[in-house]
């Protein structure tokens, strides 16, 4: 796939989390994934994971929002760059305020706040800070939730081009924190002159939020019908565009007001209203266990194709390298013996010239299925191209690698393959070397040795094992 078509991709996805459409999203985003896996495009890697881990937050599919943050973070290590760990802050956030792990989600933001003024990223600086703001007043800590806010604000100004929209949701934490401080006269004037805001016709989130913000503040100046009235505004804003984690917050507060003026016909009405959502919302969880199945079942199978060989179904080189590289790292410390037993087939060029290109590919395939039955369920086996394998070993000295050895070439010899009433027999070669005590510490380094040991058995004549120690 071309790199335009990657960044196409890439675009779709964006927009479609933008305007909130998060199932289809979800869908751009294995796309993306599968796509970016094909053409080991990181970027398209980074993007697929980090939104589809927002688009799940988003739906409640807590569980595969997880399942995608950590393979964003895991990815991002070896991959990412400041930007992309700079992303990772800020869906690692979802993960701690999601657990009510507030100061592990603080952390977090402040290393975003960090980065972010390093970058010049003053947008993701203003967002940690609103987000810090955030938490603080959750904790009741009101007056350095207000200093948050501020300096949220001034973030804000500072980014280029100006977004008025970027300003006004910190101004929401600006306001939340006054109401906190029983600063009343400070946050009526500024509440007010944000539900009068016309910008809020193009954000109805922010729209709803805002009215929910006013029906707090309007509470605190004991003013409830009028505080009713802010959140049947919010109630009717949340339910036009579906937010239920919004929706129920803003119920729980009807009912909630409703008990303190006394009103038992609206208190009943509001707590029936309440009744229904949960029931939505329960209704909705169950819904959404197909949609995690189908999830899981994707992210599978993306994987598999991501690490397997498309003619044999073994796996391949890079997932082959990866594993060992790890095995290898581990047995540095542990003393660990780490056996790889490389091999090929005699004369595949032959056979190719002889019969053809698809005849030589059955040949390979079947090669690589009978010598997989030969090892046992946690060792690895890939292949490398062409017809050359790669099979590694744990704890196993390289006389037991030898025996193992021998059984595969006595495998292949029993092949007998059958085209155009005669029937061919098969000899491979194989060469097998070791991790030397823990010395070797990379596949790249370990399948080299093997290698050397592979040629070495071919310029003896094929149809033999050559160790190298």
């Amino acid at each position: 796939m071309e790199k335009e078509d990657l960044v196409s991709l890439q675009r779709n996805v964006q927009k479609l989390r933008v305007e909130g459409k998060y199932e289809e999203t979800i869908e751009a985003c294995f796309q993306l994934l599968e796509a970016g896996l094909t053409a080991n495009d990181p970027k398209s890697i980074l993007a697929a994971h980090i939104n589809n881990a927002a688009s799940f937050y988003c739906i409640g599919a807590i569980e595969e929002a997880f399942h995608s943050i950590d393979a964003y973070l895991d990815y991002c290590l070896d991959n990412g760059d400041e930007d992309d760990r700079l992303n990772g802050c800020n869906v690692l956030f979802l993960l701690h305020e999601y657990n009510k792990d507030y100061q592990k989600a603080k952390e977090t933001l402040e290393r975003a706040i960090e980065l972010g003024e390093k970058l010049g990223h003053y947008n993701i600086v203003s967002n940690a800070y609103s987000n810090y703001s955030m938490i603080l007043a959750i904790e009741l800590d009101f007056e350095n939730a207000l200093t948050m806010a501020e300096k949220g604000l001034a973030m804000a100004k500072l980014h280029e081009p100006m977004t008025p929209i970027l300003e006004f949701r910190v101004k929401l934490n600006v306001a939340n924190a006054l109401i906190g401080l029983e600063k009343l006269e400070d946050a009526e004037q500024l509440v007010t002159e944000m539900v009068n805001d016309p910008l809020l016709e193009s954000f109805i989130r922010e729209k709803t939020q805002v009215h929910d913000l006013y029906g707090r503040f309007l509470m605190h100046k004991k003013m409830y019908p009028e505080a009713l009235q802010a959140y049947d505004i919010a109630k009717e804003l949340a339910e036009s565009y579906n937010d239920r984690n919004l929706l129920k917050g803003i119920l729980e507060k009807r009912c909630k007001l409703c008990e303190l003026m006394g009103d038992v016909e609206r208190g009943y009405k509001a707590q029936q209203a309440l009744i229904d959502l949960l029931s939505d919302l329960n209704q909705h969880e169950v819904a959404m266990t197909a949609v995690k199945l189908g999830v899981k079942h994707r992210i599978t199978s993306i994987e598999r194709r991501a690490n397997t060989d498309y003619l044999t179904g073994l796996y391949n080189r890079c997932y082959m390298e990866t594993t060992a590289d790890k095995w290898l790292a581990e047995a540095a410390h542990t003393g660990e013996s780490i056996v790889c037993i490389a091999f090929d087939l005699d004369n595949l060029k032959i056979l190719n010239d002889t019969y053809g290109h698809i005849f030589g590919d059955e040949i390979i395939k079947r090669i690589g299925q009978t010598c997989a039955r030969q090892i046992r369920s946690g060792d690895l086996m890939g292949r490398f191209g062409g017809d050359e394998f790669a099979i590694i070993l744990r704890d196993l000295s390289l006389d037991e690698a030898h025996d193992k050895a021998e059984h595969l070439l006595e495998a292949v010899r029993l092949i007998k393959v059958e085209k155009d009433g005669i029937y061919i027999s098969l000899t491979a070669s194989v060469g097998i070397a070791d991790n030397a005590n823990g010395k070797i510490q990379t596949f790249t380094e370990l399948f080299h040795q093997a290698d050397l040991a592979l040629y070495q058995a071919k310029e003896g004549g094929k149809n033999r094992i050559c160790m190298m120690s």
